[in-house]
């Protein structure tokens, strides 16, 4: 399978998360069947200041997957330099530029989602960042900017003007953030107005979720986000279902070995101490999928130490909680 003339295994992507797709998470996901990644949205005028912070969220697994690295902005020139600054720090298959953020801090600065109120800005930025960079330039943006808008049908098409070689599609508006349902005629209508590949983003779930989104939307590849929380084998039934198999009945067991590799996958990309410190919100997740474990996610929330980790586990194998819908 071909993205952008990338060989990949699959059409499920492992969407950019901030604060979450860290390289250790990266590999986790790969692990189960994601077939493409994305760093985490990195600042490009950070990186034109050789920010040592920004700069780390760019370190990619030696054994990995394609990735790309996403940076946001809103000036063309800082976004081009910031694009050649992102390839040589990672290595990256692509860049990806992020016009989709619904954040206020990221809006407020006219980046993100805000540049789908400034097409023409937007189309600059993707000339100039082609310009920079001899790697494939993708756009991720949103369904519209308002409550009730859809200009992405019109964005897209001028996003494919200006050079980029795909774009990523999330059907909600940023005025919605994260809430109600995603719109899959978004994500169609930007399949019918642009000759390149079309990724779906927003409510892919589960595995028959992700396949409901690809059938009526036509999308070409989908990103997996918020459904790889604490469930890297989303991945992995995505593609037994394209087989028409049920997903796997995991046990407790099965998600506190994964959980333990993550976390010690963690501590030896940042050390122990920023390790676990960052890896406890992946430990809620992953509790989040089994049943009466309350006070061992009290306890998790504090944890400082991999060993820590270990014995709490170690623990909640002992009294095997039940997987929730098993």
């Amino acid at each position: 399978m071909n993205f952008c003339g990338i060989e990949v295994d699959s059409r499920y992507f492992l969407a950019p998360m901030a604060g979450v797709t860290d390289d250790a998470f990266r590999v986790i996901c790969e692990g189960y069947g994601a077939s493409m990644t994305y760093t985490e949205m990195v600042s490009a005028k950070a990186l034109t200041y050789r920010d040592a912070k920004t700069s780390s969220l760019l370190r990619l697994h030696e054994d990995r997957r394609p990735c790309f690295a996403q940076i946001f902005g809103h000036e063309p020139d800082v976004m081009a330099e910031g694009a050649a600054i992102a390839l040589e720090l990672s290595g990256a298959e692509g860049i990806d530029i992020n016009m989709g953020c619904p954040v206020s801090k990221v809006v407020g600065n006219g980046e993100g989602s805000a540049l789908m109120k400034q097409p023409e800005r937007a189309a600059e930025i993707v000339r100039a960042v082609k310009n920079a960079v001899s790697v494939p330039v993708t756009v991720k943006f949103r369904k519209g900017f308002e409550s009730g808008s859809d200009t992405c049908a019109d964005f897209a098409r001028r996003m494919y003007q200006a050079g980029a070689d795909a774009m990523c599609i999330h059907g909600r508006t940023r005025a919605q953030m994260y809430s109600g349902e995603s719109d899959i005629g978004a994500v169609e209508a930007v399949k019918k107005a642009v000759p390149v590949p079309v990724i779906a983003s927003g409510d892919a779930l589960s595995a028959q979720r992700c396949a409901e989104i690809l059938d009526k939307s036509g999308a070409d590849f989908i990103m997996i986000a918020r459904g790889s929380q604490g469930n890297p084998f989303i991945f992995e039934d995505c593609l037994r279902h394209e087989k028409g198999l049920a997903p796997l009945n995991r046990s407790c067991h099965d998600i506190l070995e994964v959980m333990k590799r993550h976390a010690a996958l963690s501590c030896a990309e940042k050390g122990e101490s920023k390790g676990m410190v960052e890896f406890r919100k992946h430990a809620l997740w992953y509790l989040g999928r089994l049943s009466g474990v309350k006070a061992f996610k009290v306890r998790m929330s504090g944890i400082t130490a991999l060993d820590e980790l270990k014995g709490l586990c170690d623990e909640m194998e002992r009294e095997n909680p039940r997987v929730k819908g098993v």
